[in-house]
């Protein structure tokens, strides 16, 4: 006789199945955040009522970065309107834009003496223009309140926001950084809710704008790409005029998201550099723990100079 399992009350509640991930590799390991520093830092976000991509997606350098002071802000709130498989930060329905935000975070980026900001946010699919308009406004604020400090953005894709793109690159931030994350073939299981050459175009778009902005993207490795994929994308970045290229470790952030594939050695890493290298961006990062805003100050100081021999002919 056969035993027909009833029916879940509530399906669309089901729970996830884990994905486990493999054990991590000893260079992999890194410190919590526990620096009067990065205290300090907490302190000034709950105060101004901001968030940080240092949190919400769970950085595994947020206590290097918090002890230097630094933090890379997250506007538009903390509910994502897509859902991501690598990605940390919640997914729903996210509510009303905060006006005050930009100042509060230009008031933020003064107190904490910024030399460089990186800004970042969430998608808004919700909102007309994806919150082109408030990265805008963020970067005039800082102009404004902290006028010393460059403004890196790193920015969603603004799908089918029609002007979004070209409205934020006409703000010229210093480094418009927007993340292609893996290589096209798992577009449809890591980042569904995008498409490939719709973020290639944007940083395409952001340099027929604005030529002189430096443009920035970033990949995930061990999501179980291979390594002429990862090659094939780097001249593709370069086909679309991108500057600068971070490469680091893809870490999973609970057994809900996608499993890590294989942790990529050290030496992998220095491959894909001296490769991005021979394919001519200005700045390559690449390291397991390498991330799109890690050491950003730095690293803008080290675009301008390898622009300025690129200028003179070095």
């Amino acid at each position: 006789m056969t035993v027909e399992t009833p029916p879940l009350r509530h399906p669309e509640k089901a729970r996830k199945p884990d994905n486990p991930s493999p054990r991590k590799p000893d260079w992999i390991r890194v410190k919590a955040p526990t620096s009067a520093e990065a205290s300090e830092v907490a302190k000034l976000m709950r105060s101004k009522n901001l968030h940080t991509v240092c949190e919400e997606a769970a950085c595994p350098n947020i206590g290097e970065c918090w002890k230097q002071k630094h933090a890379t802000f997250m506007i538009l709130g903390d509910i994502c309107t897509r859902a991501c498989a690598f990605c940390n930060v919640k997914t729903g329905k996210p509510g009303m834009v905060n006006a005050k935000e930009p100042v509060d975070l230009a008031e933020s980026v003064a107190a904490m003496g910024l030399k460089h900001v990186v800004i970042t946010s969430v998608d808004r699919d919700d909102l007309a223009d994806g919150g082109a308009a408030h990265f805008v406004e963020c970067i005039e604020a800082v102009r404004r309140i902290s006028p010393g400090t460059t403004v890196e953005i790193l920015t969603p894709d603004f799908r089918d926001k029609k002007g979004a793109t070209e409205l934020v690159a006409a703000a010229r931030p210093d480094v418009f950084n927007h993340n292609l994350e893996t290589v096209p073939r798992l577009y449809p299981t890591i980042r569904p809710g995008a498409r490939y050459f719709g973020s290639l175009s944007l940083l395409q778009r952001v340099k027929e704008v604005e030529p002189r902005t430096f443009t920035k993207s970033g990949l995930m490795v061990g999501l179980g790409e291979e390594h002429h994929e990862v090659l094939q994308v780097m001249d593709d970045m370069r086909s679309a005029g991108v500057d600068f290229l971070t490469i680091g470790q893809y870490l999973q952030p609970t057994l809900k998201h996608a499993a890590v594939a294989r942790f990529v050695p050290p030496d992998e890493f220095e491959e894909y550099r001296s490769a991005a290298r021979a394919k001519g961006f200005l700045l390559v990062s690449a390291s397991p723990l390498t991330r799109s805003s890690h050491h950003a100050d730095r690293d803008f100081q080290l675009l301008q100079e390898a622009r300025d021999k690129q200028l003179a002919g070095v």
